[in-house]
């Protein structure tokens, strides 16, 4: 996956003068990879993949397939797959008409339609559905023949706009393994638009989180996880406790931060200013130990609190407490990883120092 199949150079995009819906994008697609775009509503990740669909034209910039600069290529010139939210497929075609449609426009053979027809069914899964209508299949199963269709004429990329959307929570989680194996097995290269944080590191290689336009961070699904290079990325890939404070010093790339809430703690600097800044302490509920006793007890660094509630959420359990004069921190703790503090009884907190993150506020 090392060669660039995509390319985006100083690309923007603007809707109306002086506002950007993208800044200055540059962006690598490799070969073979399925890279997700993810971000808020307005973030500017579904603007980039219909800039590349062609459905959009960017007021800036180029945008390279194959080294070819497609930027003002109408999208039936570009031979891209799409994959919408909304499945789009006809309702007065039956499958195996909903899937030839792609190469009937590109006029290939009836004899060559129908074995690619055919093949390209049985990816999906969905032999024996060829003569169905749309309307006699489940949701899941529309999105199959969607796929199917948007891979049949064999196009370089295959783009996925949302296309999980419109399915319920254990449907969308079947159809994410589905996806991911077919990307695997094939090795296709595939670009994801989600705002849904679960199913981009369900999915990707690697993840493109965006904000105002903006690449925030660019990183397989593990480093995003792990190491979130800002406040927005750390709060926005899975679930993390944001405490505010102020950076008190800065010793090898370890800071002492006062928290607003009142306890000192260190972490790890990442991108946070000097003494005196106002600064994010970031540390995932995961990480954060609670034994059921007085912070005493545990010695230097564990912080007192209080329990306020405890939820079982069947593989694990989620603990809220409070933390000096007002502040509240998560904590998750796995089933049957011992005894729990009581509600309103003390909680020891503690947790390693490499686990926290300092970032600038």
């Amino acid at each position: 996956m090392a060669s660039a199949l995509v390319r985006f150079e100083g690309v923007r995009k603007s809707y109306a003068p002086g506002q950007w819906a993208v800044h200055e994008l540059d962006l690598d697609v490799r070969q073979g990879e399925l890279l997700t775009l993810l971000g808020p509503s307005g973030s500017g990740k579904t603007t980039t993949l219909m800039m590349l669909a062609g459905f959009e034209l960017p007021s800036e910039g180029r945008i390279l397939l194959e080294g070819r600069d497609i930027a003002k290529l109408p999208p039936h010139k570009r031979g891209i797959g799409v994959v919408f939210q909304s499945y789009a497929l006809f309702p007065h075609m039956n499958v195996a008409q909903n899937v030839a449609f792609p190469l009937e426009v590109r006029g290939i053979g009836r004899a060559e339609r129908e074995e690619r027809v055919r093949k390209a069914l049985a990816t999906v899964r969905l032999d024996g559905f060829a003569e169905r209508r749309p309307s006699q299949l489940s949701g899941g199963q529309q999105q199959r023949v969607a796929l199917a269709r948007a891979m049949v004429f064999e196009p370089p990329i295959v783009l996925l706009d949302e296309p999980l959307g419109a399915l319920d929570k254990a449907l969308r989680e079947e159809m994410q393994f589905e996806i991911r194996a077919l990307h695997q097995r094939l090795g296709i290269t595939m670009m994801y638009v989600t705002h849904d944080q679960a199913e981009a590191l369900t999915l990707s290689d690697r993840i493109a989180v965006f904000s105002q336009g903006r690449i925030a961070q660019l990183a397989t699904p593990r480093g995003m996880y792990d190491d979130p290079q800002n406040a927005f990325v750390a709060g926005f890939i899975g679930e993390n406790n944001l405490l505010p404070g102020k950076v008190r010093s800065v010793t090898d790339g370890v800071a002492t931060v006062a928290l607003d809430c009142g306890p000192e703690v260190v972490g790890r600097v990442v991108d946070a200013g000097g003494p005196g800044s106002d600064c994010w302490l970031a540390i995932r509920p995961e990480r954060v130990a609670v034994a059921p006793v007085e912070a005493e007890a545990l010695g230097e660094g564990a912080l007192p609190g209080k329990l306020q509630e405890a939820i079982f959420q069947g593989d694990h359990t989620r603990l809220r407490v409070t933390l000096g004069n007002g502040g509240e921190i998560v904590a998750k703790r796995p089933a049957g990883g011992g005894a729990l503090p009581d509600p309103g009884g003390p909680a020891a907190l503690a947790w390693s120092e490499g686990d926290a993150r300092v970032f600038r506020r």
